[in-house]
């Protein structure tokens, strides 16, 4: 979507037009019925995902009796 706007108008009311800026949509700025500039909003950024393996190596210490099972636990397993 876009709309236009004159220049008087985007310069009194620019956080307001910034803030209902959905992404992608874009405002022209007019001025004597003449585009002079445009906003648009950008899409948001996603952080990327890390690659598998990141965390390797980053075990010091496993207690000896990691695989144990739970005390809650330890009737349902015997």
């Amino acid at each position: 979507m876009s709309a236009t706007i004159p220049l008087n108008e985007a310069q009194a009311n620019l956080k307001r037009l910034i803030d209902r800026l959905a992404p992608g949509e874009k405002i022209v700025i007019t001025e004597n019925e003449q585009p002079v500039a445009t906003l648009i909003a950008q899409q948001p950024s996603r952080q990327p995902r890390p690659g598998p393996g990141i965390g390797k190596g980053s075990v010091l210490h496993m207690a000896p009796d990691f695989d144990e099972p739970l005390e809650e636990f330890r009737e349902y397993v015997e």
